[in-house]
This record gives C-alpha cells, sequence and structure tokens, in this order.
C-alpha cells in the first residue's frame, strides 16, 4: 500500500532535527541565529529570551534618539502579538504619518544559506503578499540581515516589532513593552492625538499590577502551553493561563476595562492575545479547555477594543492563521490550516451600556 507522502515542510525540519543533531557533535564556524525552538529548557518548557536592542527614543532634542518625525520606522509582523501591540499605538496616537511601518510576509522562511535558520523574511515585490512589503529603506531580505546591519556579530534571535533608526541604520529597541512606553509619551508634539495616555500617571501601579498577570499567564503562557515538550510543564501553563483568564473575567464583570473606566496599556497588552485565541491558541496551541467565546465579558470586551478607531487595521487575522500553522511544522507539520472560526468582532457588545 502506498504511504502519504510527507509535505515539503516537514521534510526539511526532519532534514533540521538531523543538521541539528550533526552539529552538536561537529561545532560549526558560522553560529545559528536563535529561534523558538532553542527557547525550550531540558525540563520541557519553553523560557523566552530577554530583548537585547534597548535605547530609547526620548523628547529631548539633544538625546541620542530624539522624537523627530520620519526618523524612524517600525518592522512589524502583523501575526506578532507583541508586535500588533506597537502598530496599535502608532494608530491610537495618531503617529503613522510620523513614523512608518512595513509588515513582513507572515510564513516563516529560510534567513541565510549558511545555516538553516527560519525567521521573517520580506516579500520580494508588493504584490507577493498582500499586506506585507519589501524592505524599503535597506533592501534587507529578512529581518535577520536588519539585524547585522546594526551589529555584524549578532547571533540573537532576530526577533520584531523593530524600531529601526533610518539616520543612523541601527536598531533602536526591540523590546515591545518599552516602545510602546516610548510611543505613549516622547512623540506627543507630533502625535495627531496627543492627549490619549495609555499610562496615566494616577492608575500605573494598577497597570503594572495587571500586565505582570497578564504577561507571564496570559501573552506569553500561551506560548508555554504551545511549546511545551513535556506534559508537566504544559499542565502547569495550561492552568495557570485559565486562573488568569477566570481573574480578568471576574474583574470585566465590574469595570468596562481591566484598570477602570478608561482604556489603557493593559488592555493595549491583553487584546492582542484575546483577538488571535479562538482563531489559534485555542487549537495551535492546546489553549482549548474554554474558548474567549465563553467568557460572556472577555468576549464582549475584545469586541469591544476591535472597534476603537484604528484597532480593527491591526488585526489581519489572514496573517495571524497563515504564521502560526505554517511556521511551526513541529507542532502542525503538514502546514493544515483549520477551516474556522470566523468570528465576526464587528458584531454588538454591551460594554459601553454596562458600564456608561
Amino acid at each position: 500500500m502506498l504511504g502519504l507522502v510527507p509535505s515539503s515542510s516537514y521534510l526539511f525540519y526532519r532534514r533540521l532535527a538531523a543538521a541539528r543533531t550533526l552539529s552538536a557533535a561537529t561545532p560549526l564556524s558560522v553560529k545559528m541565529a536563535r529561534s523558538a525552538l532553542d527557547e525550550v529548557t531540558d525540563s520541557g518548557a519553553f523560557d523566552r529570551s530577554p530583548s537585547t536592542f534597548r535605547s530609547f527614543v526620548s523628547r529631548d532634542s539633544s538625546a541620542p534618539f530624539p522624537a523627530v518625525a520620519g526618523r524612524y520606522h517600525l518592522y512589524v509582523s502583523y501575526a506578532c502579538p507583541w508586535a500588533s501591540r506597537c502598530l496599535a499605538y502608532l494608530k491610537l496616537k495618531g503617529l503613522d504619518s510620523a513614523i512608518g511601518f512595513t509588515s513582513v510576509k507572515p510564513i516563516f522562511g529560510r534567513t541565510k544559506e549558511s545555516d538553516d535558520h527560519l525567521g521573517w523574511v520580506f516579500p520580494a515585490t508588493r504584490d507577493e503578499e498582500p499586506g506585507a512589503e519589501p524592505d524599503p529603506f535597506n533592501g534587507a531580505k529578512t529581518v535577520r540581515e536588519l539585524y547585522e546591519i546594526a551589529s555584524t556579530k549578532y547571533t540573537g534571535k532576530p526577533t520584531v516589532p523593530l524600531l529601526w533608526d533610518k539616520q543612523l541604520k541601527t536598531v533602536v529597541n526591540n523590546e515591545s513593552s518599552e516602545i510602546i512606553r516610548m510611543l505613549n509619551t516622547e512623540f506627543n508634539e507630533i502625535a495627531e492625538n496627543p492627549g490619549l495616555d495609555l499610562n496615566p500617571a494616577h492608575l500605573q501601579a494598577s497597570i503594572d499590577e495587571i500586565n505582570d498577570l497578564v504577561y507571564d499567564a496570559i501573552n506569553n503562557g500561551v506560548y508555554k502551553c504551545g511549546f511545551a515538550k513535556k506534559q508537566g510543564p504544559y499542565d502547569e501553563a495550561v492552568t495557570n493561563l485559565y486562573n488568569a483568564l477566570d481573574k480578568c473575567e471576574e474583574i470585566l464583570s465590574k469595570q468596562r476595562y481591566m484598570c477602570g473606566n478608561q482604556l489603557t496599556e493593559a488592555d493595549v497588552r491583553l487584546f492582542v492575545t484575546l483577538i488571535r485565541f479562538d482563531e489559534v491558541y485555542a487549537v495551535h496551541f492546546k489553549c482549548n479547555k474554554k474558548l474567549i467565546r465563553e467568557y460572556p465579558n472577555l468576549f464582549n470586551y475584545t469586541k469591544d477594543i476591535y472597534q476603537i478607531p484604528g484597532m480593527s487595521s491591526t488585526v489581519n487575522m489572514e496573517h495571524i492563521r497563515k504564521h502560526y500553522y505554517g511556521s511551526h511544522p513541529f507542532i502542525n507539520p503538514y502546514g493544515i490550516i483549520p477551516a474556522g472560526p470566523s468570528i465576526d468582532y464587528n458584531a454588538p457588545h454591551d460594554r459601553e451600556k454596562l458600564f456608561l
């Protein structure tokens, strides 16, 4: 009887696994850039590496990186939740005319001929992938190339978001939590919506408390579930995930947003995971104990934020679905994209009526 023919992505990862086994015995002269596969510990748990470029843009005109219109560019992936929260800030603050952005293709590709690293790549033309564009300033074919322009010895994880200084041709910052705070305050003189403060002083303690809960158990928690290689770490991660979601559901039963009745940074950070949850994480990352649609407050809250002017443009569900199901053959070897659920986030919600 004829057997199934493995997909090209499946065969590639088989060869990649063999290459890594060989490289463990025979060190190579070329270091491979890190990926999520390198962030799973011996215990089988996923442990995300910290970001490495941590400079700051300042409203001070004498600073090394002053907040000047047209000087900076944001490289993102619509699929990536960390990048999408930066894109949300561009839209909410009205900074998209002062800071341009470019999105990569949704599915990982080879980033260099000399090794087997897979990562974010740019399309060759504007027509190749709707929503993605070639690098407009450096002619880079991959995000990895941008990091190597900034630092020729860089061997870390070439991630998005990436805030790029066009003048100095370097990475300013690749930590999304820091980029969004720069966008919130440092560009107000050139923002179209400078009055919006997503991290107001009187709510900062509450925002930081919610961020601590949401980042570890929810934002990163879904990845801990999906990338776990042993049952124990998965069980711990999924328990923490749903405990945190239950806590958020309880909070949102009493107020419109996570820190009261005012939209804050904490809401943007939570939203980017919720919008991907039922479409991707429930299946791909095995977060199927309960769907967001089964949480009345969380689901309506997600629709509420999605319907804020500008927010829906930061959500490209086609890119999201293509990326997760197509970029992790160690989880989904044949790259099959499930048919559903195709949720209508423009449907009515009750949040503004409950909390006037």
